[in-house]
């Protein structure tokens, strides 16, 4: 059996310790989070292990998980690096964005690095544990460390594969255009009705119903053919008004529409595109 640490135990740390706690392979050994309350809240959820106040009072591990904000990894691992005490160990963070580089001072130390992340909207810990199984999970760092975290995050129900490091920016900015925009873009859907004056109910309800229509035609016809909206039928004209009366309404969001209607067109153009024989196929 492996032993683990944790720094961090906000939703991804309790979502990631709770699955390693249910491993029989691995055991959660201690936990670091900021404050006492956090740490009791993670380990209620997580379940075995034990909270730490601080960094010096954790055990050795064969493995270390950071799981804090991105800004917070490279102090966090400068620290690790300064406790002389801990043998060299394998360490890993979570963040979608940064690449293994950022843990250079453990690796300068013996130290194996690498980044692990999961491709899921961590709103909560348990609707996140419920999700979890299927969900890709992009690697990337030290070969060796490669190996054991495929295996690792696989036995955890993950589907693993590799990302290099300078694709990380652009790969999570993918995740964040799949998921974090989703709800802003709702929710400024919402203000527009009900400025509009539709009825409260009727707003929450097109909130599950247009919502589920629209991922489901995605997920059946996919992003192309499930377009639809003026700028897909090329209604420059009307797209052009209504942007600037959303301009007018609120800047930002006029700003907003102009560019999503301009990679709606681009889209619905592709599509035709594709769907279009050639004149080498005509003949």
């Amino acid at each position: 059996m492996k032993t683990i640490n944790l720094i961090g135990g906000g939703r991804v740390g309790q979502t990631l310790g709770r699955l390693l706690a249910q491993d029989e392979k691995y055991q959660v050994q201690d936990l670091l989070t900021r404050s006492t309350v956090s740490a009791g809240q993670a380990l209620a959820f997580i379940g075995s292990g034990r909270t730490v106040s601080k960094m010096q009072d954790m055990r050795p591990a064969d493995l270390w998980l950071l799981a804090v904000p991105d800004g917070q990894i490279a102090p966090v691992a400068a620290a690790l690096a300064c406790c002389d005490r801990l043998p060299p160990a394998t360490a890993f963070h979570a963040s979608g964005a940064l690449s293994a580089d950022i843990l250079k001072p453990l690796q300068d130390k013996g130290w194996q690095v690498a980044s692990a992340h999961c491709l899921l909207s961590f709103a909560s810990p348990q609707l996140a544990l419920a999700q979890f199984a299927g969900t890709p999970c992009a690697l990337e760092g030290d070969a060796p460390t490669l190996v054991e975290l495929r295996q690792l995050f696989t036995r955890l129900g993950a589907q693993c594969f590799d990302v290099r490091a300078q694709d990380k920016m652009l790969y999570h900015a993918g995740a964040i255009f799949a998921t974090n925009f989703l709800p802003v873009l709702q929710d400024l859907a919402e203000q527009l009705w009900q400025h509009t004056g539709m009825p409260l109910p009727m707003v929450q309800h097109l909130r599950v119903s247009l919502l589920q229509n629209s991922v489901n035609n995605i997920s059946s016809l996919g992003p192309q053919a499930a377009l639809t909206g003026p700028a897909s039928r090329g209604d420059l004209a009307l797209v052009a008004s209504q942007g600037q009366a959303v301009l007018q309404w609120n800047n930002t969001a006029g700003q907003a529409y102009q560019a999503l209607s301009e990679l709606a067109r681009s889209l619905a153009l592709r599509q035709h595109q594709s769907s279009t024989p050639s004149q080498t196929q005509l003949r």
